[in-house]
């Protein structure tokens, strides 16, 4: 079988999210993450898409917004049938037609002929596309500014994505984009807490070696399957997508209150997590953490590790609560910070899915089977 490095993956490009309100997203980027306006669509491509594009840059991580300017468009459909998310997932390529070609050999469903330095495939993740480029975006007019980001995110870590079959995408992954098993969890509530209501996933790593790319998927699992978080995410979101998007930075300790003073709010990680952390360290034989886990405590900041190789990272609330309408969607960031630890951190995964779960509980949206 032929491998992932032979379509040339360089490293992930970027995302294009689309949304009903560009200049809420404007705001977003510019405002709150410190982004910059890197360009526009032109008038030409305006008419020729019938959408509005903006592109926020930082440096090496870069978000395009797109918002339906008329009813026929592509935009238009995606949000008649989702709330604001991610339509594609843009690879950097060395040649775009190579990389066509080696996908459409594997049984890539390609949508349209290789075009403008693209070429986009379907996949099994619903309305998200996979798009393989190798120039500049183009129809997309450069503005003023230097990309920069006080928060110093340097790039996409990961991409998260969650759906009702999980080996289904994943599976994908393999035969038609060449990626490979990096790692897996599978874990429920109930496991450490057999009165609780709970719920559970499945989750899998794919990664491609050469670009270091990495896509994780969950899926729901039994008990109480209908209401698990996964499944609430597909509900709200109309279908599979993509969840979270995690931006790596170097100063995690420096960006996190800079981003709660701009206006950014994130998950809450209770004080019994940081009361537990020095056993969980001691048992996972990571002794050289440089962070005071009162600081961490302080900010909620989340470490795991093993054999003195750790991460730090923290959640976003998803857009929907951020903005206090359903229509902004399910999908939110992570902030990570990696010291030697290339991992996911089972202890974070479950911290994670504990602190989404505890607050649909509060909510009233996690209910039994």
């Amino acid at each position: 079988m032929a491998k992932a490095g032979d379509i040339g993956i360089k490293g992930l490009d970027h995302v294009d999210f689309v949304v009903a309100d560009l200049e809420r997203s404007r705001k977003f980027y510019v405002g709150k993450m410190d982004f910059v306006l890197a360009g526009k669509s032109t008038p030409e491509m305006e008419r020729e898409t019938g959408e509005r594009t903006y592109l926020f840059d930082a440096a090496k991580v870069r978000v395009a917004c797109t918002q339906p300017i008329e009813e026929w468009s592509h935009a238009h459909r995606f949000l008649r049938n989702h709330p604001d998310g991610i339509r594609t997932v843009a690879m950097k390529v060395d040649d775009h037609k190579a990389a066509a070609k080696a996908l459409e050999s594997r049984g890539a469903n390609l949508i349209g002929e290789p075009a403008n330095g693209e070429v986009r495939v379907a996949s099994p993740l619903g309305d998200v596309e996979y798009s393989f480029v190798d120039s500049a975006h183009k129809g997309i007019k450069g503005v003023a500014g230097k990309p920069a980001n006080r928060h110093q995110f340097t790039h996409m870590d990961h991409i998260t994505s969650n759906t009702r079959d999980m080996r289904s995408l994943t599976n994908w992954y393999r035969d038609v984009l060449g990626f490979e098993h990096y790692w897996d969890v599978r874990f429920h509530t109930k496991d450490a807490n057999p009165d609780a209501v709970g719920s559970g996933l499945n989750s899998i790593v794919m990664w491609e070696p050469h670009s270091n790319v990495k896509f994780a998927t969950n899926e729901p699992l039994h008990p109480n399957f209908y209401n698990s978080q996964i499944q609430k995410f597909v509900d709200d979101n109309g279908g599979p997508g993509v969840q979270h998007i995690a931006f790596s930075t170097g100063q995690i300790m420096d960006t996190i209150p800079a981003m709660r003073q701009a206006g950014l709010k994130f998950l809450e990680t209770p004080d019994a997590y940081y009361e537990m952390l020095p056993q969980r360290l001691a048992e996972r034989a990571v002794a050289n953490l440089k962070e005071q886990i009162a600081d961490l405590q302080r900010e909620k900041i989340l470490v795991d590790g093993k054999d003195n190789r750790y991460l730090l990272q923290i959640f976003m609330q998803e857009a929907a609560l951020l903005y206090h309408e359903a229509a902004a969607g399910p999908f939110f960031y992570e902030v990570i910070q990696r010291h030697g630890e290339q991992g996911f951190g089972e202890g974070n995964f479950r911290a994670l899915f504990e602190s989404i779960e505890r607050d649909q509980v509060k909510r009233g949206v996690l209910k039994e089977d």
